[in-house]
Order: structure tokens, then C-alpha cells, then sequence
């Protein structure tokens, strides 16, 4: 396999001699750093003064990235060795940000010998090249290299570094011997072997239902104080949670670093390490009490908690061995193990019970109280000692309140679905244990899993909710939300069933006989002002347009899309059989239990209820595209540095390092291992339907805003689509006296109760207010620059979670989903994406033209012979003023000109029937009606203008007879190569 850098930005340097000077090398460069944290870590940088390149000069960032190289790379002795590229970039004003491009890139071979310097440079402007689009307008303050290597690096050439003459020359031979024709091939690295790999089972099984006897396990927290910006422990606590045991604050077990003699630990710094660790001391010994224990919860440890803990183990506890479930950098859970045994596990109670710790104890154990209080800002290292009752009685009622929750919620579980909470990780398990074991049949209506490219094909036609804003500023509206939409589309509509069939041609189809996922050929009319189908653009924003373009859609999506009239033309997909739906029994059994357990005001109930019901459907769609973070030792670490998905890794303490790699991607089939029980296209199928469920509620005149399941309109809805226990009717949140919608997941409104509503989606929201939302409507483009504190970010490198002050610039991203107007309204973004076209053989892209072309002409022939009214009322629509008689008139004047321009050989740009032409020539939009609404939506026709006409005579001959007298040919059909000739054209 082969590995092609861009030609497009070296073309310019292989035809002509390119000629480094010392202002690329010197004058384009502030400062450069270079030091090596670890033996087997080199981290180099080069800062950039202003005004800083832009990202789309690749040429001058991989010079300063190979300059890099060559200063500190290249000297060294590393045995094998890689590098990762890291930019420092910023956008107009605010703060700047870094992030890693790509994998890891091979700097030496396995034996350690350098690869080839052309071949490096090569891969460094490919990788840098992908992000121009990505990241266009944005500056880079300063490119970093990470150099990670197998071996301790060693510097052959001692203390004299390369001068600037030495580096100018090394990088002009490098540049002007540079062959752009020439491919680059990668050096092969060996596969990852996944140590317990287990392959999936075609489809989903059932499970049997058995006797549960329940874990006990632990809950903990801990209470810290910034000390130099970083959360620092000053208390932790833990207790041991018995299923039948009444909890009390007095079982707690409690650590506070003013405990600690100040003669002993001098430092506060020493005395929250101390206490770290005699908290460790203690879940130890509370395990080995009870070795039926294996769990400690934490609410939030994912995100904080277990940075630090990590990190403390690490250093401090030699005597484990740590494994990691790290995804995405998401720690699910941090296993301790001596030896081979696992001694205890820790976990996140957020995963299996999302929400507040306040929320959740007041909806499963009101008795135990709320949530306490701490003013945290008043909290300092020299009142700590004064304020240990408070700050102890505070952190211990939260202890207590997460036993109580995670008590009752056992106890739930295991009476009502006899299943363990404590035996699974996340919520969306749990729901998935429960409808295998009680709700589904295998036998009966299977869940088939797709292999690695159907799940890739289907995923790339999973879109997910509708967000848009259409109408910028409104007075007296209405804002309606369904009743649980996705369990009412997984309840009522029927599903993908069977095994995926895959059709590499479906271009002679019509979408109407198709059932599954399809990648088709659409054009939406440009007057739908609010387009259905989804498009994914080359910035990952999701966006509903008009034009043409090319997506992998659910054929219900496609066929629904056909009705309000787009045109529709499949190329290729998977096929599936319609079953009907195996979720009906899980969401009526769920949504009825739920609606009881709230009219005998049994809270606990009805939150487990609402939690397993929106829990399911999202577990299907797991992307198997990830990232892992894998805690190993140095053999460990040298297997996975050598391996193509290798990213970085980070030194926890001697032999034990924290590496992060790529699994599941696209490369290599033979590493395909997904998460179990993926059925993308369940998801995919569910989410599709949900935006045809909504579509006829979007597409009002009336509607201003629309996220996911929830509408504001300025007309309400009817009496009988209204209901607060009925699955899939509305119900209405808030009657609006104004309300603005600037963009997607950024509006506010006031109530008739003058209660105030702000809904922002970003770092700033803290800074956005009514007043700032009247000043953005009036003045769109406006930007602010404000100061945003983020007191939980997370530096993985450190293990640390610290306060992080940013400049931001806040505004809204305009015309980013669809084009703003003057008068506050909107229309769909408009473009034409054909490039996925060119995947497709010639002859099946010919045949999509010819039914192009055949569709244009139905079209033409439904307008000619409608009747008097329909005709009418639709050229009112379009603003046409013409009979039935001037129609035929104008229908048989331009079909002769047509006719006479053929024979003289004068026609105008017709399509070649030799099939050498592989391209969509597209003749100008076309005047449509606008869609009927859903209730009349079958009822939509295209009314185009006449200039427009169909030139194939054979096809409109299909729809009017009597405009041609000639008979057709009966003879073989006679393939023409070159130009036409001139009169009658080839049969067809």
C-alpha cells in the first residue's frame, strides 16, 4: 500500500528550484525550546512572532517542523522512534488552543535507522494539508514535535548544534530533490493483537434471567482546594454500603490534612499526599475484610476525582499494577491488582445514574436529606483548620446521600429486573441487559450486527436530532416538546430486520421498492425554504440544504424527501427486511410503569423508568472509532509505540507508562474488534424516523426554532395532538410573550409570567444574559471579548484538574446552518456536492443522467395534461399566469424548435447516448411548488419552466404520442463514437 503526499503544494517547488533563505529559517522564528522530560520523551518547539502563518501555509509548517527535526531529532540516538506534530493556534482574538495532528509518525525504521529525510517531509505536509479546511482562518502561534522512543535518546554530536547555513542547505536539498510524481510507501508496523480479542456473534442474543445476590461496595469523595490553580485534596472520606444496612454519617471513615502534624509534613502540599494515601490504606483493608467488596464509586470520577487518584497511585503504591477502561479519554474504571489478583476497582456512580447528586437523592432518597452547601472561594490554607466541622460535615452528607442513591437504586433493580447495578458500567448496559433479559426474542425478530463495512457505510447515514433556527425574534408563541419521542418512534415504527444485503447497483431502482440504507443522488428544490434530508459539510457541521449532493440516507428518509419533491436517485446500500419494532413490550412496559409510579407520586420509580427508556437506543449506535488509553509496562509500551495507531504516551513512574493509540479505524479490516452489540443501523433507523415524525411540525410557516423534539410556533397545535401522558404527543412547556433565536442551542425568551429562559451552548454562557441577546438580534455580527474560567479543566500529561482562564470572543457563528436575513428571517444554504459521484462506474452514472433526464420529462408531461384548477393554483404559486391552451401552445412550439435544431445539428449541450460523458451538467434550478404541508404532500407537483424541456425525443414520445409522427426504430441499437451526425439522433 501506498502513501501519496500532496502534489498540490509541492508542484511549485518540483518544477523550479525553491531556495530556503535565513528568513524562513531565523526571521520567521521568535524562539525555539527544546527538553526531555522523561528518557524516552524529546519535546521541541518553534514560537512563531506575529503576524503568525496561517494554517493554510503547509509549505512554511513543514519547513519549521523539519527544522525542528533536524536541530533536535536528527542528532540524537533513539533506537525506534517516532514523533507526533502539535499546533498552537488561535482564531481572530481569544486564547489559544493545541492539539495533536494525526497519528504518530515513524522516524526510524525498526532496526533504528533513520527513514529517508524526503519521506518525513513528505508525511508532514500530507498530514498538515488535512486540517486547511478544518481549521481555515485560524493562526498558529507555535508547532511542536513530540519524539517518543524505545530507548533512551543519546546526543551523538555533543554540544554543536547545526548553524543556520547547515540547516538552510540541508532543507533546500531536501525541497528541490523533492519528486512530487513520486509515491511515498509507508512503513508497514506490526498489528496490534488484541490480548482477549473475542469475535461478536452475528446477532444479538437473548439472556436468561437467574438468581441475583447482590455486591456490597464502597462510596467516596474527596474535597479540594486550589493551590497554584490545581485542585489539591484537603479531605476525602469513604463507606461501606451493605444492601440491607441502614447508612449512617457516623460509618464514614474520614481524612483531613490539618490532622496531620505540621512537624512531620511541613507542607500542605506533603500533608494532602499523606492523606491520599492512608485513605488508600483504608479501602485496602475494608476489601480484604470483605472480599466479597469489590467497588468503590466516586460521582464524577471520570472527569475528576480519578485524575488525581491515578496519578497518586501511580507514585505512591508500587505494589499495584494499574489497568485502565480508558475511551476517549472518558476513564470508566481504574482496576488495582497485585499480582494477577484484582484487589478493587474504582468507578464513576455518573455513568449508571446521570444527574446532579442533588437531583438524584431527591427523586430515590428524600430522607436522607439534601445536598449541603460551601462557599468555595472563602475556603483558604489558613482557615482550613477553622473550618474542618463545616467542610467535614459537608463532604460526609454527600457521602451519605450517594450511598443512599446507589442503595436504592440496587435495590430497584434487583426487585423489579433482577439485575445487579454494581455488575455494570453505564446506564445504556443496564438498559441493554434488562431488554435481552425480559423483552426480547432472538428466535423470533433478531437483531442482526453488521460487519465492518456495513457499519461503516450505515454509520455515515447516522445523522441524529434536527436544530435549527429559522426566524430570528418572536412574540406570542408557543413551545410544545413531545413526550418521550425517541421511545414512541422505537414503540410505533418498524425497524431494519434480517441480515444487511448489500447492492452495489441500485441505479435502475426506484426508491419506493427499497428498504435500508441507501447512498443516493438528490436534488431539494430551491424553493423548499425549510429542506429535509441532512448533510454532513466538510467541517462536520450538520446543516439541511437545498441543491444537489450525494449522502447515505434510511430509504423511509428518501422516500418521505420523494413526497415533498426532491428527486431521488439511488447508486448503491444495504438492504434490509421491514420487521416490525422488538422494542414495543420494553417502552409500553416502561412508559406505563412510569406513568403509574408518578401518579402514586413514587419519584425513585418513575426516575428509573424515564432513565432505562432513554437509555437504549443510543447504545446500538456506539461508534467503534475511538481512542484507548491503555496503562502498560515498557515491553508493553515498546509493542504499542511500533504499531501504525500508536498516539503519545505519558510516564506515570518507572516501567510504567500511560499510552493512548487509535482502535477500529478504517486501514486494516484484520483489526476490526467493536464494542459488543452495536446495531448501528437501530439507531441510525430510529433517528431518521424521528425527523419524518417532526418534519410536518418543522415545515410550518409558523415555526421559529426546532431542537431535536421540541418546537416554538406562533399558532398552537390542536387539542387532540396535545397530551401530558400520551407517548409521542406534545405538551405544552411555556406560552412565550417574545422570544429570540439567534442560532442552534442559543435562544431566550420571556414567559407571561415574567419568568426568564436562557438557553446557550458554549464556554461563555455565564456572560450571555437577555440584555446581551437584544444587542446580538440588533447587531448580528457583534463579538465581545470576555474572560471565561473553566475551574475543571483537565491536563492528562500531569494528571491534574486545574483552573484555566480564557479570552473568548463572544459572538454567534453566522450563517453556519443556514443564511440569515435582513428582516430576521432565513433560507437554507444552497450547494451542489457531486464528488461522491465519482466513485460510482461510469455506466451506472450514465443510467442515473438518463433517469435524470426521464424525470425532468414526467414532470413536463403531468403539467400538460392536469387539469384547469390544479394548474391554477399552482402557477399562483409560482407566479405564472398561463391557460391550459397557452400551455399545450408553448408545449408544441418549443417541441418542434427542439425537433428542427436536431436536424440541422444545432442542439445545445444534449447528452451524449455514446455514454462517454460521466458528468452531471447541470442546466440552471428550476421554479417548483412549494411543498402542501404533510396532509397533502402526495398531492406536490414540479412545475418547471419551458426553456427546460426535455431533448431525448424517444422519452417524451413515452408520455405525448402525437408530437411525433415518426415511428420508432426497431433496429439494433448503433453505439456512435465521436461527434453526432447531423440529423435525426441515434435511436435510444
Amino acid at each position: 500500500m501506498t502513501k501519496m503526499y500532496n502534489k498540490t503544494m509541492m508542484k511549485k517547488y518540483s518544477t523550479a528550484r525553491y531556495d530556503v533563505s535565513e528568513e524562513d529559517l531565523v526571521g520567521v522564528i521568535s524562539k525555539t525550546m527544546a527538553f526531555s522530560p522523561h528518557p524516552n520523551l524529546l519535546i521541541a518547539t518553534h514560537c512563531f512572532p506575529e503576524p503568525y502563518p496561517v494554517i493554510s501555509q503547509t509549505m512554511r509548517l513543514s519547513l519549521s517542523t523539519m527544522d525542528l527535526l533536524l536541530l533536535n531529532a536528527y542528532p540524537c540516538q533513539f533506537g525506534y522512534a517516532k514523533f507526533t506534530i502539535l499546533l498552537t493556534m488561535i482564531k481572530e482574538v481569544g486564547d489559544a488552543f493545541t492539539f495533536t495532528i494525526g497519528k504518530a509518525i515513524p522516524l526510524t525504521s525498526d532496526d533504528g535507522v533513520f527513514l529517508p529525510k524526503s519521506d518525513i517531509f513528505s508525511y508532514i505536509t500530507d498530514d498538515l494539508y488535512k486540517y486547511i479546511e478544518l481549521y481555515e482562518g485560524f493562526v498558529v502561534t507555535r508547532i511542536t514535535i513530540h519524539v517518543y522512543s524505545s530507548e533512551k535518546s543519546v546526543d551523538k554530536t555533543g554540544s554543536n548544534p547545526l548553524n543556520i547555513n547547515e540547516r538552510k542547505e540541508l532543507l533546500n536539498e531536501l525541497l528541490n530533490n523533492n519528486d512530487s510524481s513520486t509515491s511515498i510507501k509507508s512503513p508497514t508496523a506490526l498489528k496490534i493483537k488484541n490480548r482477549n480479542k473475542t469475535y461478536a456473534e452475528k446477532y444479538i442474543t437473548s439472556l436468561k434471567s437467574c438468581a441475583t445476590k447482590p455486591e456490597p461496595f464502597l462510596v467516596a469523595d474527596t474535597e479540594t482546594i486550589m493551590l497554584n490553580k490545581v485542585h489539591t485534596p484537603y479531605a476525602a472520606g469513604v463507606m461501606m454500603v451493605h444492601p440491607s444496612y441502614k447508612l449512617d454519617t457516623n460509618d464514614i471513615y474520614s481524612y483531613f490534612s490539618e490532622d496531620y502534624s505540621t512537624h512531620l509534613y511541613d507542607s500542605f502540599e506533603k500533608r494532602s499526599r499523606q492523606l491520599l494515601y492512608d485513605f488508600i490504606i483504608k479501602i485496602s483493608f475494608l476489601m480484604k475484610q470483605n472480599p466479597s467488596m469489590k467497588t468503590i464509586y466516586f460521582h464524577n470520577f471520570a472527569r475528576f476525582d480519578g485524575i488525581f487518584l491515578l496519578n497518586h497511585i501511580a507514585l505512591h503504591h508500587p505494589n499495584y499494577t494499574l489497568k485502565s477502561l480508558m475511551r476517549n479519554s472518558m476513564l470508566y474504571e481504574l482496576c488495582l491488582f497485585e499480582g494477577d489478583k484484582m484487589q478493587f476497582r474504582f468507578r464513576d456512580s455518573l455513568h449508571l445514574l446521570p444527574g446532579s447528586l442533588d437531583t438524584l437523592a431527591k427523586s430515590l432518597c428524600r430522607e436522607l436529606g439534601t445536598k449541603g452547601s460551601i462557599n468555595y472561594e472563602s475556603v483558604t490554607l489558613e482557615n482550613l483548620g477553622e473550618l474542618k466541622r463545616d467542610l467535614l460535615d459537608y463532604m460526609r452528607q454527600d457521602i451519605l446521600l450517594l450511598g443512599g442513591v446507589m442503595q436504592k437504586a440496587q435495590r430497584l433493580y434487583l426487585e423489579h429486573y433482577n439485575v445487579d447495578l454494581v455488575k455494570k458500567l453505564t446506564c445504556s448496559s443496564l438498559a441493554l441487559t434488562i431488554f435481552r433479559t425480559r423483552y426480547y426474542d432472538a428466535e423470533k425478530n433478531p437483531i442482526y450486527i453488521p460487519n465492518r463495512n456495513a457499519d461503516r457505510f450505515i454509520r455515515s447515514g447516522y445523522y441524529g436530532g434536527h436544530t435549527d433556527s429559522y426566524k430570528k425574534y418572536g412574540e406570542s408563541l408557543y413551545y410544545y416538546d413531545v413526550n418521550s419521542l425517541y421511545p414512541y418512534i422505537m414503540k410505533e415504527y418498524s425497524i431494519p430486520g434480517g441480515k444487511p444485503v448489500w447492492h452495489g447497483n441500485l441505479g435502475d431502482n426506484d426508491i419506493d421498492t427499497l428498504f435500508g440504507f441507501i447512498e443516493a443522488f438528490v436534488k431539494c428544490p430551491t424553493n423548499i425554504n425549510k429542506p429535509f434530508l441532512p448533510y454532513r459539510d466538510k467541517s462536520g457541521v450538520l446543516i439541511f440544504p437545498t441543491g444537489s449532493f450525494v449522502g447515505v440516507y434510511y430509504s423511509e428518509e428518501l422516500k418521505y424527501a420523494k413526497k415533498l419533491g426532491y428527486q431521488v436517485l439511488p447508486i448503491s446500500g444495504y438492504l434490509f427486511e421491514e420487521r416490525e419494532s422488538p422494542f414495543k413490550g420494553y417502552v409500553s412496559s416502561l412508559y406505563s410503569s412510569r406513568l403509574q409510579a408518578k401518579k402514586e407520586g413514587n419519584d425513585a420509580m418513575s426516575f428509573v423508568y424515564k432513565i432505562l427508556m432513554n437509555s437504549l437506543y443510543g447504545r446500538f449506535g456506539i461508534n467503534p472509532k475511538s481512542t484507548k488509553t491503555e496503562i502498560c509496562d515498557s515491553e508493553r509500551y515498546n509493542f504499542l509505540l511500533k504499531q501504525s495507531t500508536f498516539i503519545d504516551f505519558n510516564p506515570l513512574r518507572d516501567n510504567l507508562y500511560m499510552v493512548s493509540y487509535y482502535v477500529n479505524l478504517d486501514d486494516d479490516p484484520s483489526r476490526w474488534d467493536p464494542p459488543k452489540n452495536t446495531a448501528v443501523h437501530i439507531s441510525a433507523a430510529i433517528t431518521a424516523n424521528a425527523r419524518i415524525y417532526m418534519y410536518q411540525y418543522i415545515s410550518r410557516d409558523d415555526c421559529y426554532y426546532t431542537d431535536t423534539d421540541s418546537i416554538f410556533i406562533s399558532n398552537p397545535l390542536p387539542d387532540d395532538e396535545i397530551s401530558t401522558d400520551v407517548l409521542g404527543k406534545f405538551k405544552l412547556e411555556d406560552k412565550i410573550k417574545k422570544g429570540i433565536f439567534l442560532a442552534a442551542k442559543a435562544y431566550a425568551y420571556t414567559t407571561y409570567d415574567a419568568n426568564n429562559v436562557i438557553k446557550f451552548k458554549g464556554a461563555a454562557k455565564d456572560h450571555v444574559n437577555l440584555d446581551w441577546f437584544q444587542e446580538q438580534y440588533e447587531q448580528p455580527d457583534r463579538k465581545i471579548l470576555v474572560s471565561v474560567k473553566n475551574k475543571f479543566s483537565i491536563d492528562w500529561k500531569k494528571q491534574e484538574v486545574f483552573e484555566k482562564e480564557t479570552k473568548y470572543k463572544l459572538g454567534i457563528n453566522l450563517n453556519s446552518k443556514r443564511i440569515n436575513l435582513p428582516d430576521g428571517d432565513s433560507r437554507p444554504i444552497e450547494i451542489h456536492d457531486e464528488s461522491a459521484l465519482k466513485r460510482a462506474p461510469p455506466r451506472m452514472i450514465k443510467s442515473l443522467l438518463k433517469r435524470t433526464q426521464s424525470l425532468e420529462t414526467v414532470n413536463q408531461s403531468l403539467i400538460s395534461i392536469s387539469k384547469d384548477k390544479e394548474r391554477e393554483r399552482l402557477s399562483q404559486e409560482v407566479g405564472l399566469d398561463i391557460s391550459e391552451e397557452r400551455a399545450r401552445s408553448e408545449w408544441t412550439k418549443e417541441t418542434e424548435r427542439l425537433k428542427a435544431e436536431r436536424r440541422s445539428g444545432l442542439g445545445s449541450q444534449a447528452q451524449d447516448h455514446s455514454g462517454e460523458t460521466d458528468e452531471w451538467k447541470d442546466e440552471g434550478q428550476s421554479d417548483r411548488a412549494k411543498p402542501l404541508g404533510a396532509s397533502d404532500v402526495h398531492e406536490t407537483t414540479t412545475v418547471k419552466t419551458f426553456k427546460e424541456l426535455t431533448t431525448i425525443k424517444e422519452e417524451v414520445k413515452a408520455k405525448q404520442p402525437k408530437l411525433y409522427d415518426h415511428k420508432p426504430s426497431k433496429k439494433k441499437k448503433k453505439t456512435w463514437k465521436g461527434n453526432k451526425p447531423r440529423g435525426k439522433p441515434p435511436p435510444t
